[in-house]
């Protein structure tokens, strides 16, 4: 699942979260630790979208007083596939990379993903951008973050 943080700093660059059934977030308000992750489903949390806003309603919950919360007050948590969608015709491979901890071969054996990027109209193959993480979806996540930050710059 992706880190907390770098899903902040996607929806503080822009990113835009429309709730859907299978989407994961955590509440970003109160007492709430943004460990405890809840996901959209029509039976449990479904998301109603009002003239004012979407809101997450929560069906049949009796372990705590909660019954709804603006989608504002949540933290998408984007899946692999979701990231992966999004960056669309940008993305070009992942990669998986193995290298050896500091005391050499053998069990300290580390693995890190790579996603690969290329500029919006470039050909593919060429271009490439590499974003390097500890697991597949944050890689994802960094391409993606690199992409919308891309996108908002005027230069």
């Amino acid at each position: 699942m992706i880190d907390v943080d770098l899903a902040r700093r996607l929806r503080d660059a822009g990113l835009r979260w429309h709730p859907r059934p299978g989407d994961r977030f955590t509440i970003e308000q109160g007492d709430f630790d943004s460990a405890e992750v809840f996901t959209i489903s029509d039976m449990t949390v479904e998301a109603h979208d009002y003239p004012t806003g979407t809101v997450l309603g929560f069906n049949g919950t009796t372990e705590w007083a909660l019954d709804s919360v603006a989608a504002t007050d949540a933290l998408w948590l984007p899946r692999e596939d979701q990231l992966r969608d999004l960056l669309g015709r940008s993305f070009e491979s992942l990669v998986r990379r193995h290298a050896a901890g500091p005391g050499g071969a053998g069990d300290d054996e580390t693995v890190a993903y790579e996603v690969r990027t290329r500029a919006p109209g470039s050909p593919a193959g060429s271009d490439l951008t590499s974003h390097l993480a500890g697991a597949a979806d944050d890689a994802y996540a960094l391409a993606l973050l690199s992409f919308v930050e891309a996108s908002l710059r005027l230069d």
